[in-house]
C-alpha cells in the first residue's frame, strides 16, 4: 500500500511508515517532486483542499488512517516550493519525536529541507536556551531527565512515607498541575473540580509538590514541564524576545492537535502572537491523554476562536479494511459526550477483507498461548512478524505474552524500549560502515563484494550478521535484527539509487538518524494502547479486552469511561486487514470465571446485544471556507465523499451502484412484489404524461426505492434521483405504494 493516504496502491508497507520493505513495492527513497504541482498529484480532493489553503487559520479534522500527516507535510512543501512559504519560517510542532522525525524525513523527500519539525519541548528548550542568558543571565539550569528521585526526596523532606505506586502516582500529579498551570496551593481545588483521585490526601500531595519546587531551585535544575513554562514566562514578560521569535516564525502548523494541554495551548498563542496563520490537525475520538491534561477542546472550540477557518475533514480511510471500520465507526456510535458529538464516520477505501474474530478463553495463560500459536500460524503463511502487533491496556500484561512468544519461536520487539539508532550495536555498525567507506579499498573483507548490498554484508558480517537468524530469543536475537534491518535497509537503497556507493548509504543512515526515522527490526511488536497510537500494521491482536481492563477498573466517571472506549478505537484503527479481539473468563488457570467481555464490543460482537448508535455529527469529508480573505464573498459549496456500499463498504463510482447505494453484485434485499408495484405505476405515469418510462423513474431508481422502503418524504429524498420536483408530483403515490396503501382511483400524481 501506498502512503497512508494516498488512494490507489494495495501494497500495505511503505517507507512513510518507518518500514524497510522489498525495493519493488516501496517508495523507500523516492525522488523528489520536480515542482510545486506535482507535490499535489496523488491527494484525493479534501486533502488537496489542505496543501492548498496556505493562509488564515485552517483546521483539519482527520480520522485514524485518513492520511493527515501525508496532507500536512504536502501542504508544507506545496507552500515552499510554490515560493509561498519560506522554509526557515515554518515551525510544525507534534508530540513525539517519532512523529517529529517522520514529518522532517517526508518533507525531505518532498524537497522542503530546512523546515523546523519539532516536539513542543524540544522548539520551547531551542528557544530557552537562545534566550536564557538575554533573559535571565548566566546559564540555562541543568535539564534532569527523570523527577522521581527529586519527588521522592520531596516528599522525605515532608516526612510523608510512599510506596514505589505512589511516587509514581504523585509525580503524575505534580506533571498534572504543571502542564495545566495550577500552582501548589491552588493543587486541591483543581483536583477536586478535575474530578481527580489523588494518590495521597490532596493537602499531602500539595505539600510535596511546594517542597519539590523549592527543592529544584536550590539545587539549580528544571524538568521537563518547566520548559514550557519557563519559555511561556520569558515570551510574556520580554516582548523583545517575543517580537524576535515572532519575526522568525511566520507558519504554524500542529498535528494532534486534540492532545494539547492548556500550557501548551499558551505557548502557542504566544508565538502566534495577533496573526493567524494557523494549521491545526485533530481527531477528538483519538483523545487518549487526557490523565496527562490534554483537551480535545482547543480542536472542537477553533471555529469559535477564528470565525474565519477553513476547516476540512478527511474521513476516507485509506489504511482499514471496511470490516475493521466498521467495528471502528459502531464503537463511536455508542459513544456519549463532546468529543463524539463531533466524530467523524469513516469511510474505507480498501477492498473487503476478513471480519474481525472475537475469541474468548478460560485464563490469560491460555489466551496467551492462542495469540502466540495463531501468530505463528500467520507467519507461516507469510506474513512478517514487523506486521503484526499485541496490544494491551496495561504494560503489566506484557511479561505474559513475551513468555508465550519466545516458546513458540516467534520474534518479538517492545514498544517504547531504546531509541533504534542508540542501539549498541547499530553504532558499532555505523562506525564501521564510516570506515569502511573512508577505506574499503584496503579492506580484505571488500574484496569479493561486487555491489553495495554484498559489501554491507560483508562489513556487517563482522559484526555478528549472519545469513541465518540465531535460535531463540534474547539480546542475541535483538542484536541480530537490528543489523538485519541494515542489511535490508541498504538492498533497498541500492535498488532505488542505482550506483549508489558505501558513501552515500552512509550519508542517508545518519539523515535517518537525525530524524529518528529507523528502519523496522523484524518482529511482532509487543505495546501498550496508548504507545501504539500513529502506528499500525497489517495484523493486530486486542487482548484483554474484558470488563476491569478496557474500560479499566479505576474508571469511574462518565468522562473516564469514554477516554477508554477512545482507547479502544484508537487499538481498532491500528489494524489494516486482520483484528483479533480477545479475552479470558479469569486471571490465572483455575480461577473463578467470573469476567465478562467488555461493554464496549455489545452490540458489536456476534452474539451480543447493544443499544443503537448514533449518526455521526461531524458529517461527510469535505471542506468548509471561512471569510477571512473575501468576507463577500460565497462559501463553496462542500464537497462531499464518494458514496458507499451498504453491503460490503466499497467507495461507488458508478452512477448506477451510486443510485443503489451498493456494488451491482453485492445482495440485494429488495422487496420484488413491491419493485412491481412500482414499475405498473410507472407505466401508469408515463402514459399519462405521454413520456418514456425513464422519464417518471429510472428502473434504477424504484430499485433503490424497494430496496429502501421509505415511509416519510425525508426518507424518500435521501434515495439518489428522487429530485424536488419528482418528489413533489410523485412522492405521495411512492410512499403509499410502499406503504402496501391502495391508490385512489385516476390518481395521476398531480
Amino acid at each position: 500500500m501506498a502512503a497512508c493516504g494516498q488512494p490507489a496502491q494495495p501494497s500495505p508497507a511503505t517507507w512513510q511508515h518507518g518500514r524497510v520493505t522489498a525495493a519493488t513495492h516501496s517508495t523507500l527513497f523516492p525522488q523528489a517532486p520536480d515542482s510545486a504541482d506535482a507535490v499535489l498529484e496523488g491527494l484525493d480532493p479534501e486533502q488537496r483542499e489542505v496543501a492548498t489553503a496556505l493562509h488564515g487559520p485552517v483546521c483539519v479534522l482527520a480520522g485514524a488512517g485518513t492520511g493527515k500527516t501525508r496532507a500536512i507535510t504536502h501542504r508544507i512543501a506545496y507552500g515552499v516550493r510554490a515560493g509561498i512559504l519560506q522554509p526557515s519560517s515554518v515551525l510544525a510542532v507534534t508530540f513525539t519525536n517519532r512523529a517529529a522525525g517522520e514529518m522532517r524525513g517526508r518533507l525531505r523527500q518532498l524537497g522542503a529541507a530546512g523546515v523546523q519539525a519539532r516536539t513542543f519541548h524540544s522548539a520551547a528548550l531551542r528557544q530557552l536556551q537562545y534566550f536564557w542568558p538575554k533573559a535571565i543571565g548566566g546559564s540555562l539550569p541543568r535539564l534532569v531527565d527523570r523527577k522521581i528521585q527529586l519527588v521522592a526526596d520531596a516528599a522525605a523532606a515532608c516526612r510523608i512515607r510512599l510506596d514505589r505506586g505512589e511516587l509514581r502516582d504523585v509525580t503524575a500529579e505534580i506533571e498534572w498541575s504543571k502542564v495545566t498551570q495550577t500552582v501548589p496551593t491552588d493543587y486541591s481545588l483543581a483536583a477536586a473540580k478535575a474530578g481527580r483521585e489523588a494518590p495521597r490526601d490532596p493537602a499531602e500531595v500539595a505539600q510535596i509538590y511546594n517542597v519539590y519546587e523549592d527543592l529544584k531551585r536550590d539545587r539549580s535544575v528544571i524538568d521537563f514541564e518547566d520548559v514550557l513554562l519557563l519559555t511561556v514566562g520569558i515570551l510574556q514578560d520580554r516582548h523583545d524576545i517575543a517580537d524576535q521569535v515572532r519575526s522568525q516564525y511566520q507558519h504554524f502548523v500542529v498535528d494532534e492537535y486534540q492532545d494539547v494541554s492548556p500550557l501548551q495551548q499558551r505557548l502557542l498563542e504566544l508565538w502566534l502572537g495577533d496573526r493567524n496563520n494557523l494549521c491545526v490537525v485533530g481527531d477528538a475520538s483519538q483523545t487518549i491523554y487526557s490523565f496527562t491534561g490534554a483537551t480535545p477542546d482547543h480542536l472542537l472550540d477553533f471555529r469559535t476562536r477564528h470565525p474565519g477557518a477553513t476547516v476540512v475533514k478527511l474521513v476516507r480511510d485509506y489504511r482499514s479494511t471496511p470490516q475493521v471500520v466498521h467495528l471502528a465507526n459502531g464503537l463511536l456510535a455508542q459513544a456519549r459526550g463532546r468529543a463524539a458529538d463531533h466524530r467523524l464516520e469513516l469511510i474505507s477505501q480498501r477492498e473487503a477483507g476478513p471480519e474481525p474474530r472475537y475469541t474468548e478463553h478460560t485464563d490469560e495463560p491460555a489466551e496467551a498461548e492462542g495469540v502466540a500459536r495463531r501468530i505463528r500460524e500467520l507467519m507461516d503463511s507469510g506474513i512478517p512478524a514487523g506486521e503484526i502487533a499485541i496490544l494491551f491496556r496495561t504494560n503489566s500484561q506484557s511479561e505474559t505474552y513475551e513468555q508465550a512468544l519466545a516458546d513458540a519461536g516467534v520474534p518479538y520487539q517492545l514498544r517504547g524500549a531504546e531509541r533504534f539508532f542508540d542501539r549498541p550495536e547499530v553504532r558499532k555498525a555505523g562506525i564501521a560502515l564510516r570506515g569502511a567507506a573512508r577505506f574499503g579499498g584496503n579492506d580484505s573483507l571488500l574484496d569479493d563484494a561486487v555491489d553495495l548490498p554484498s559489501q554491507v554484508r560483508a562489513v556487517l558480517s563482522g559484526e555478528g550478521w549472519t545469513t541465518e537468524p540465531p535460535a531463540g530469543s534474547g539480546a542475541v536475537r535483538e542484536r541480530w535484527e537490528s543489523l538485519a534491518a541494515l542489511v535490508d535497509l541498504a538492498q533497498d537503497f541500492a535498488a532505488a539509487k542505482p550506483g549508489a556507493t558505501l558513501a552515500d548509504l552512509v550519508a542517508e543512515l545518519d539523515e535517518r538518524a537525525n530524524a529518528q526515522h529507523a528502519p523496522t527490526v523484524q518482529g511482532v511488536t509487543l505495546a501498550s494502547l496508548h504507545s501504539a497510537k500513529g502506528l499500525e500494521w497489517d495484523v493486530v491482536f486486542l487482548v484483554g479486552v474484558a470488563e476491569g481492563m478496557m474500560p479499566i477498573t479505576y474508571a469511574k466517571t462518565d468522562e473516564q469511561i469514554e477516554e477508554e472506549r477512545r482507547l479502544l478505537y484508537v487499538g481498532v484503527t491500528r489494524a489494516r486487514r486482520h483484528l483479533h479481539v480477545s479475552w479470558a473468563l479469569s486471571r490465572a488457570p483455575g480461577g473463578r470465571p467470573n469476567r465478562r467481555p467488555s461493554r464496549f464490543l455489545d452490540g458489536l460482537r456476534p452474539g451480543s446485544t447493544g443499544t443503537a448508535g448514533r449518526t455521526a455529527a461531524g458529517g461527510p469529508g469535505g471542506v468548509e471556507r471561512g471569510f477571512t480573505s473575501r468576507p463577500d464573498a460565497a462559501p463553496r459549496r462542500t464537497q462531499r465523499t464518494p458514496a458507499r456500499c451498504r453491503v460490503c463498504g466499497r467507495t461507488l463510482t458508478d452512477a448506477g451502484e451510486m443510485k443503489l447505494m451498493r456494488c451491482e453484485d453485492c445482495p440485494s434485499d429488495m422487496d420484488e412484489g413491491l419493485y412491481e408495484r412500482l414499475r405498473e405505476w410507472r407505466g401508469v405515469q408515463a402514459r399519462l404524461s405521454g413520456q418514456p418510462d425513464f422519464c417518471v423513474f429510472t428502473d434504477r431508481t424504484l430499485m433503490a426505492i424497494a430496496e429502501a422502503e421509505p415511509t416519510s418524504p425525508v426518507e424518500l429524498s435521501r434515495i439518489p434521483g428522487v429530485l424536488k420536483r419528482k418528489l413533489e408530483r410523485y412522492g405521495a403515490d411512492v410512499l403509499a405504494i410502499c406503504a402496501g396503501q391502495e391508490l385512489a382511483e385516476g390518481a395521476d400524481g398531480e
